[in-house]
């Protein structure tokens, strides 16, 4: 008999909570906050299109994140109050305008009112490899949404989303099916809790 398999998504925000923000000291400056992760070097996050506002509007906003990928995109949205992961669901298209289409019909009926996408970054802080093509579907993205997406740090959020299902005894094309939308979770955990500081 094989070992339980627990829900991976009931166990993001206390994996987060755990093992990436109790353990990490945040300085915000210039939209900037940067981290010490115990066991890790120094690592700069940032945040783009950051709103001022947040401590005022962030109890009563929907606020969907996603994970873009080339097949596989995984999506999160929050609870109503936006204090945590509320759904999630994984877009399957290798085409940027189906899937932009696929997440604004979501985002659209979902009733979130705001969209939060990862953003690809090396771990000194520099823009990764594929930057510019993400950039370029943000861009595709407010054009379909008609929402200005905020570019979110996904920095080791695959590899987050792996230990969260390994621990949860997920493989195979269960993993698969799975891993894009926890990694959107993680994304999603991530930026309520930077809303919350």
């Amino acid at each position: 008999m094989g070992a339980k398999k627990e829900n991976p998504f009931s166990q993001v925000k206390s994996y987060y909570h755990k093992n990436l923000c109790r353990s990490t000291i945040f300085c915000e400056k210039r939209g900037k906050f940067f981290a010490r992760i115990a066991g890790r070097k120094k690592i700069c996050y940032s945040v783009e299109n950051k709103h001022k506002s947040k401590e005022k509007t962030y109890k009563h906003m929907k606020i969907m994140a996603i994970d873009y990928g080339d097949a596989r995109t995984g999506v999160a949205i929050s609870d109503a109050l936006g204090w945590m992961t509320g759904q999630t669901a994984v877009i399957h298209s290798w085409k940027p305008e189906k899937t932009a289409e696929e997440v604004a019909r979501i985002f659209k009926a979902s009733g979130a009112q705001r969209l939060v996408m990862g953003f690809p970054r090396n771990m000194d802080g520099t823009e990764g490899p594929r930057a510019a093509l993400y950039r370029e579907f943000a861009a595709l993205l407010e054009q379909t949404t008609g929402m200005k997406p905020v570019l979110w740090d996904e920095r080791r959020t695959t590899i987050e989303a792996h230990q969260i299902l390994n621990e949860g005894n997920y493989h195979g094309k269960k993993r698969k099916n799975t891993v894009d939308a926890v990694a959107a979770s993680l994304i999603l955990e991530g930026y309520l809790a930077y809303l919350r500081r």
